[in-house]
């Protein structure tokens, strides 16, 4: 097993800071059960699946895997990935600072300028572990909702969660009433 101090240092011999977004597409290469860790099985794989055989060639492919972020169905992967991969082992949910961390790091990505906001409910209002299926709603929330909600349809099928943060959005005026 590469453990936390074995992938510093792989980040150190990358030249890439081990909080970039673009580890967690490493990860999602080397198919990585579980964060800060990889399988001698799983290294090996991804190094292999991505045609890496020299440090060099890692550095040079960083770049390509930073632009993956950047396709759609490859960013949705990635983000769907980052739920089991970043849940503590043997647990269902994800625990909420960590789900946290995780939409900051994927949104900066994305820019959804609503990240913030959601965040701050989640702390005020929920401050319980995160679902599989708001994980995954979320991003689908994300794409497919204008930021001012004037899309927004009320009797949709989104997850209680996420009807109780647009009434938040209402209720402290971050999203102005008539617009919906």
């Amino acid at each position: 097993m590469i453990m936390a101090d074995g992938i510093s240092t792989l980040c150190n011999d990358l030249q890439v800071d081990p909080q970039d977004i673009v580890m967690l597409v490493v990860s999602w290469h080397m198919k990585a059960a579980t964060m800060c860790e990889f399988s001698k099985q799983e290294f090996i794989g991804g190094l292999q699946s991505l045609g890496l055989d020299s440090l060099e060639k890692f550095r040079e492919k960083i770049p390509f895997m930073r632009s993956e972020l950047k396709d759609d169905q490859k960013f949705k992967e990635i983000y769907n990935f980052a739920f089991g991969w970043a849940k503590e082992k043997g647990q269902k949910s994800l625990a909420l600072d960590t789900a946290i961390g995780m939409w900051q790091l994927l949104f900066e990505e994305k820019q959804w300028p609503l990240v913030d906001h959601w965040c701050q409910f989640l702390q005020a209002r929920h401050n319980k572990a995160i679902s599989r299926d708001t994980w995954s709603q979320l991003l689908e929330f994300a794409r497919s909702v204008e930021p001012t909600l004037s899309n927004y349809d009320a009797e949709g099928a989104w997850p209680y969660l996420i009807d109780e943060f647009v009434e938040y959005l209402k209720e402290n005026g971050i999203i102005q009433k008539e617009w919906l």
